[in-house]
């Protein structure tokens, strides 16, 4: 038994840390991904192994490390004392932060996202970011609410991101504040069932475009399969 997939992770590691500080300078091109390679000490063969699907699945995998670094961080608090929507607003201010340094990247990466062979890419990266935020914070929902909760914070969470990438306010206070009123808003939609189906009618829903055989969201586990595909 080789420890491939442990060297694999490891180069991943190193290489993501290497290739963004590249990209607000190359965009997201084959020519960040080679200068961070030379960066990490890594040749361009090995990094290919580590990304074969080059700088699409390096944003990927930055994203989701930034994901993984949110979730530890709200285990380490009290989550559970706060009020839901304190939750949720710190949340996406912790998510936030933790790529502050990598703003111009982010702002890049955006356009990178739209181009048509990454079309797919950018929801599923949405609908894993509020997943994530939602099971932090403690949602263990099974029911309309779980679809509904990632929708309405999908919502809230990219809407935020467009304005935090554009704000110039010290400590982007006026960030925070745009958050709070977003969540201030989607927060009276659940008090009616008839009012969340109207508002998934008007909001971004990254649930539908993962609706594809084999693309289930994370953290769906066979139970939640099952009712998902009508089976009992």
């Amino acid at each position: 038994m080789t420890n491939r997939s442990y060297d694999r992770e490891g180069d991943r590691l190193k290489l993501v840390d290497a290739i963004m500080t590249h990209v607000p300078f190359d965009g997201w091109t084959d020519a960040a991904l080679k200068a961070g390679a030379a960066d990490a000490g890594i040749d361009l063969a090995r990094a290919l192994n580590a990304f074969p699907g080059g700088m699409a699945e390096v944003l990927a995998f930055n994203h989701e490390l930034a994901d993984r670094r949110m979730v530890e961080a709200l285990a380490r608090q009290d989550v559970a004392t706060m009020r839901i929507r304190d939750r949720i607003a710190g949340a996406v201010r912790l998510r936030l932060e933790l790529v502050e340094h990598q703003r111009e990247a982010v702002r890049s990466g955006l356009s990178f996202l739209l181009l048509p062979e990454n079309a797919a890419l950018g929801p599923k990266l949405l609908y894993r970011t509020v997943d994530a935020i939602w099971f932090a914070i403690g949602d263990r929902s099974t029911d309309f609410s779980f679809y509904t909760k990632r929708a309405l914070l999908a919502a809230v969470y990219s809407s935020t991101l467009l304005y935090w990438l554009n704000d110039k306010s010290g400590g982007h206070t006026a960030s925070w504040a745009f958050l709070d009123r977003r969540i201030a808003e989607v927060m009276k939609i659940p008090q009616v069932t008839g009012q969340i189906r109207a508002a998934l009618g008007r909001l971004p829903n990254p649930l539908a475009l993962l609706g594809r055989e084999g693309a289930l969201p994370i953290g769906m586990g066979p139970r939640r399969r099952r009712a998902r595909r009508g089976r009992p």
